[in-house]
Parts: C-alpha cells; structure tokens; sequence
C-alpha cells in the first residue's frame, strides 16, 4: 500500500535488464555509441532535432536548464506550488544566481492574467526590480493537475513577446502526454516551448532524467554547466541505457498509462468509503478529503500516503473533522494494492 509517492516504486524489469548488458569497455563522459543513439532515440520522439543533456535528478536537471538563460538580476515565473520554487531547497536559485518569482492560480497552473501582471512588474531597464529571465511551468502539476495544450501556448506567447524562454518542468512528463492523448512535440516545442526536464525516474528507471533544448543553438553553455555542477557521468552510458530501454517500444508510455489507470480506479472507488476527491485530476496523482479517523485507522494499518497541506483555494471545502490526503500511483501499482488501499480505508 504503497502511495506516498512513484519515487517509492522500483525499477522496471526492462530497464533493470538493459543495465545488465553493459560489460566490456566503451569511450566515457557521454561519447559512447549508446549514448548517441539515444541522443537521435530522442530527436526521433520529439521529431526535430534536439540537444540532450543527461542528468541523475530532477533537481539538477530544473537547475542546470534555468541556469543556461541565466540574466544578471534575472527572474523567473513559476506557479506558487512548484517544485523549483518549493521543494528544490533553492538549487535552482543557486546554481542559475536568479529569483523565482511566484505567480497564482488554481490548481497549480498559473493563470494567464497573473502572469502577465507578473511579467509586467519587470520591464527591461527597471534595474531596482531586475528583469524577466525566463518562464518555467510544471507539466504534470504538483496538484495531479495538466495545462492544456492551448494553455501552453498562451503561456508561451506571453514569454517570447518578452523575448525570454519557456521552460517545461516534465518530471511526471509521460502522464501528462498520456492524460491529454497527444505526443511529444505537441505538448512542447509546437506549442513553444523552448527547454524540457524530461523525467523518467518517477516512471520506471533507476536515476535517468535529461535536459532537452528543441533549439540546439541554446544549448552552448550546458556542457559545461553540467560539469561545474558535477553531473557529467564518467559511465553516462548507465544513464543512457535506461533511457534506451525506456523509450524502446513505447515502453515510458505504457507505463505512464497503467499509473493513470490504477489512479482513475482509486478515484472511482474513493467515493465508496467516505472521501471526497479534492479536485478533479487525470494523472498519477489523485487528492482526496477523508474524516480524520479513517486517516489514522487506514495509516495505523500500513497503508502509506501524505497527508497535504490544504491550499488556499480549497480551505473553504475542508470539513472541520477531514484530512486531505494525496495518493500517488505508479507503473508497479497493481489492482490488488488498490484493492488493499479501499479497504485499509473502510475499516
């Protein structure tokens, strides 16, 4: 009953298979032969060709892809909630030496009202204030939430009025393309965006995450932002051949699929013990109201969840005697531990 997080999940027996394979001595720092073809794996996903950059986390891909438009008092606009503004411990404030600039909205994606009085507030010569730098939105949210395509692109064509980049926060990147039906170029460089975390981690590999600039003109100081930052693997190839068997035959996508599905079964069958789901979500991740004893009997149990903060929008909903809690599915979630789950919780 696992649901506290998709990082709790192992890895899967295909990715942990293709690791197997790696005997034998091949060039190092990124110059394999499979560390290229994954490179062009991905230029054939996206459908254009793309500079790739791997990293081990999230964290330093966000921080590394924001510190490559890096501006002297520079800023960046993200979603209140967002992981680089909130759970990153500052690093991409560290490492990029400009501010995250928090920008409202409902469930966590950033309304474009308030974004462009956000933007507004720092036009080009305001040397007090500092200037736009960049605009980063997270796709999947944090709330289980996806902008739409058009959304997107809204957001998109407020940045390049600006002339300042879009970055995409893609950590649970496969349930979002999954969740809106559409492909990878469609979700991103079609719509402007001009940078991508591309995370894999939370669906399956071991620690595989890679940086992906849709302009490879772009990308000319991430090389050796990568090593100052020390994220340039000797043995890179580990990195790439999870990648590889990943995006091999659609992999990442059935597997981001199965989490969504085992997520849709927990927000149908919520509503037979009591929860009432905080918002409407389509990915991985589903927020729920439940009385406070079912919280603490379901945890008493062994069942694994967080409880969440309430935000400030939804407070208002909040019963005096319930708990919000966020459950988090994965590509090992199976029928069975949600079977387990529902059950923990109506005891």
């Amino acid at each position: 009953m696992f649901f506290t997080s998709d990082n709790c999940a192992g890895v899967h027996k295909d990715i942990s298979a293709r690791l197997g394979d790696l005997g034998g001595f091949v060039p190092a720092y990124g110059t394999s032969d499979l560390d290229r073809a994954v490179e062009r794996k991905f230029c054939e996903v996206f459908e254009k060709e793309v500079a790739v950059f791997f990293v081990a986390t999230g964290t330093a891909a966000n921080s590394l892809a924001l510190s490559s438009v890096q501006r002297s008092g520079g800023v960046v606009f993200c979603h209140t909630e967002a992981h680089v503004a909130k759970d990153e411990c500052g690093a991409p404030d560290f490492f990029s030496g400009m501010r995250m600039v928090p920008v409202g909205g409902l469930e966590s994606r950033m309304e474009i009202g308030a974004l462009k009085a956000a933007v507004s507030v720092f036009p080009e010569d305001a040397v007090q204030h500092g200037r736009a730098a960049a605009i980063t939105i997270t796709q999947a949210t944090e709330l289980g939430t996806t902008y739409s395509l058009s959304e997107i692109e809204e957001i998109c064509d407020v940045a390049h009025q600006r002339r300042i980049p879009v970055h995409m926060d893609g950590a649970r990147f496969a349930n979002a393309l999954v969740a809106l039906e559409t492909t990878p170029a469609e979700m991103t460089w079609r719509r402007g965006i001009d940078m991508l975390s591309f995370g894999a981690t939370k669906n399956g590999c071991w620690c595989a995450e890679a940086i992906i600039f849709f302009n490879p003109e772009a990308a000319a100081d991430l090389p050796f932002l990568r090593k100052r930052a020390g994220q340039l693997f000797s043995k890179s190839r580990f990195i790439a051949a999870q990648l590889d068997a990943y995006l091999d035959d659609d992999l990442w996508m059935r597997l981001a699929r199965h989490a969504n599905r085992m997520a849709d079964r927990l927000r149908s069958e919520l509503t037979t013990v009591g929860a009432r789901v905080a918002w409407p979500t389509s990915t991985n991740e589903v927020f729920a109201f439940l009385p406070k004893t079912k919280v603490e009997s379901a945890l008493a149990r062994g069942a694994n969840f967080f409880k969440w903060p309430i935000p400030q929008a939804v407070r208002k909903h909040a019963g005096e005697h319930e708990t919000l809690i966020r459950l988090v599915t994965s590509f090992a979630t199976t029928n069975e531990h949600v079977s387990e789950l529902i059950a923990a919780l109506r005891d």
